[in-house]
């Protein structure tokens, strides 16, 4: 009887042991495929930020939650369903796919583009001044926006455990996904909120505490400008290079090669930062790419009747934005809750 406990023993402690080292397996697959996709992680985060340039202070921290739980939702309801059943059953499919999303990402930069060329910037107007509903436009373009760069992060991520059973593969992306989302979002967080750090220094005893917070307080706003155009240039890059890169899986290796001939050239001709200069021609060329397909796009989005609708829209919008921030105070202008308006002010009465 004593025996056969002390072998039922046996069982379970190797059985443990094996577990434990699944588990080691996991997270070490799950650490390289963050790693992998770390460069589209840097892309997200800097296209995240020009979402929120120019929102009511109070609105910045619950829009990127709002933002980030779009990104959860994108990753782990849309995403890896999808992902993990086009690797088992389909796996040709997920090129095509990746394109169109790649597509979009182009359309949406070089849109930007136009519509600066054009003086209609729409994420410049706090949202706040126009009412929840243009809140809720700018979340849901952020989350559209994420779904593609995520979708790009999870299936780099699942090239490389593609050789781990299904469950495994199940269990890694899932890791992957909050633990990129939470790295993205935290940054842009801070970032969104770096000009509240420098009040909160500025205001304090210490004279280098001060010189620090008012930089920050000056610096922030031109630092978020600078984001937000390296955002839209990410959205060119990142969607060039899922085109290029898909065009030659699928057979039109052209485009690539000519991209990937000049990053070796430049990356051997200059010794020590060869590698850093060659990876900037790739990003320029990718940025060149995703700009020409995405105004290709955008031309056609234009001249068709639903693209002229949308001009339209997109005018009454900028219009009503325009006119709510004339004539409508701002939420930082009122009064708190709870605060009394100073004296004279016609608001309490």
């Amino acid at each position: 009887m004593s025996a056969g406990l002390l072998g039922l023993l046996d069982d379970v402690a190797a059985i443990a042991k094996l577990a434990a080292a699944s588990l080691d397996d996991v997270g070490a697959a799950a650490a390289k495929a963050t790693a992998k996709a770390a460069g589209v992680v840097v892309d997200d985060t800097a296209v995240t930020p020009q979402y929120v340039h120019g929102v009511a202070a109070n609105r910045e921290i619950p829009i990127v939650k709002k933002i980030a739980k779009g990104s959860i939702r994108n990753k782990v309801f849309y995403i890896l369903p999808v992902a993990l059943i086009l690797s088992q059953w389909a796996p040709w499919l997920l090129t095509p796919i990746l394109m169109v999303g790649g597509t979009y990402l182009a359309f949406e930069g070089a849109e930007k583009i136009w519509g600066r060329l054009r003086g209609h910037e729409g994420h410049d107007k706090p949202a706040a001044t126009v009412g929840p509903d243009a809140e809720k436009s700018l979340v849901a373009g952020a989350v559209r926006t994420d779904l593609i760069l995520s979708a790009e992060i999870m299936v780099i991520a699942l090239n490389e455990v593609a050789h781990e059973p299904f469950f495994s593969r199940l269990v890694i992306l899932l890791i992957v996904a909050f633990a990129i989302t939470a790295v993205v979002y935290g940054v842009v967080g801070l970032i969104v909120r770096m000009d509240d750090m420098g009040l909160a220094l500025a205001g304090r005893d210490s004279r280098a505490g001060q010189r620090v917070g008012r930089a920050l307080v000056t610096g922030m706003p031109k630092v978020l400008a600078v984001i937000s155009v390296v955002g839209t240039v990410a959205m060119l890059w990142v969607g060039g290079h899922i085109l290029l890169t898909g065009a030659d899986e699928l057979g039109w290796h052209a485009p690539y090669e000519v991209v990937h001939h000049l990053e070796e050239a430049v990356a051997h001709a200059v010794p020590g930062i060869g590698g850093f200069l060659g990876w900037l021609v790739n990003t320029l060329c990718s940025a060149v790419a995703g700009l020409i397909v995405g105004a290709v796009v955008v031309a056609v989005m234009h001249v068709l009747p639903f693209g002229k609708a949308h001009d339209d829209g997109h005018d009454d919008g900028h219009d009503a934005a325009t006119a709510a921030s004339d004539t409508e105070p701002t939420t930082d202008d009122r009064p708190a809750a709870g605060h009394d308006a100073p004296e004279g002010d016609d608001r309490t009465r």
